[in-house]
C-alpha cells in the first residue's frame, strides 16, 4: 500500500491587523509598548475573554522559578500594571526578588508579546483607585482571602468572606494593606508573529539609555 507523505500544516492569520506575511521593524515601530498597545487592542476585539490573560514568571533568591495567569490592568507611566495579595506566593517572590517576566499568547492572532524587567509595587494612589472601582465582592475577597495560604475547607473560606462582610456592612470596603498593584518596567520586549514550517518572525526590543534598540531574532 502507497504511504502518502503528510503535508505540513499552515497557520492562518485569523483578524491579523499586518497586511502582508512577515513583519519587520518597518512595519511594526520604533516603540514596543505602541505596538503591544495595538496587538492588545486587535486580540481584545477578536476574543474579549482572554485577551488580557498573561503568564507571570517569578523566581526566588536561588533561583526556583514559578508561573501562574494573572490579569493585565493597564500600562500606567510605561510600566506594565497588574495586581496582587502581597502577601502571595508571586507577592513574597517579587518583594525578594523583583526580576520577572510576563507573556501574552493570543491563539487566534498566533502572536505573542515577551516582557522583561522589574516588577515593584504601584503607589498607594494607583492601588487605591484600582481597588475602588472593584466590584464590592471582589473587594470583600481580598480582605477573606489569604492567598497562596493553605486552609483547611471551603467552609472555612465563607466564614472568612461572613466575617469581612459584616465588618463593612452600610459602608465602603477600604482597600487592605496587603493588597495591590505591581508595576512591571520593561527592559526587553519580544513581538513573535507564527510562520509556517515554526519559521517565526521574533522582533526584541531593548531599553537603552532613553530609546529603545531593535534586533531580529532567529526562529
Amino acid at each position: 500500500m502507497r504511504v502518502r507523505p503528510r503535508r505540513r500544516a499552515r497557520f492562518e492569520l485569523v483578524g491579523s491587523g499586518v497586511s502582508h506575511t512577515y513583519t519587520s521593524p518597518d512595519t511594526l515601530g520604533p516603540d514596543p509598548l505602541s505596538i503591544f498597545e495595538a496587538w492588545f487592542a486587535e486580540a481584545r476585539a477578536l476574543d474579549p475573554r482572554f485577551a488580557d490573560a498573561m503568564t507571570l514568571a517569578t523566581a526566588t533568591l536561588d533561583g526556583r522559578p514559578s508561573a501562574r495567569t494573572v490579569l493585565y490592568k493597564g500600562l500606567h507611566e510605561g510600566a506594565v500594571c497588574f495586581v496582587s495579595n502581597y502577601e502571595s506566593r508571586k507577592g513574597q517572590e517579587l518583594s525578594q526578588n523583583p526580576h520577572a517576566a510576563l507573556v501574552f499568547f493570543w491563539a487566534g492572532l498566533n502572536r505573542q508579546v515577551r516582557f522583561e524587567g522589574r516588577a515593584v509595587p504601584a503607589s498607594s494612589a494607583w492601588s487605591d483607585r484600582y481597588f475602588a472601582a472593584r466590584a464590592r465582592s471582589s473587594q470583600i475577597g481580598a480582605w477573606a482571602s489569604a492567598q497562596s495560604q493553605v486552609i483547611a475547607s471551603r467552609d472555612v473560606l465563607e466564614a472568612r468572606i461572613a466575617e469581612v462582610e459584616a465588618r463593612f456592612d452600610g459602608q465602603p470596603v477600604a482597600r487592605p494593606p496587603f493588597w495591590g498593584g505591581f508595576r512591571l518596567v520593561p527592559e526587553r520586549v519580544e513581538f513573535w508573529l507564527g510562520q509556517d514550517a515554526r519559521l517565526h518572525d521574533r522582533h526584541l526590543y531593548t531599553r537603552g539609555d532613553g530609546d529603545w534598540a531593535q534586533s531580529r531574532l532567529s526562529p
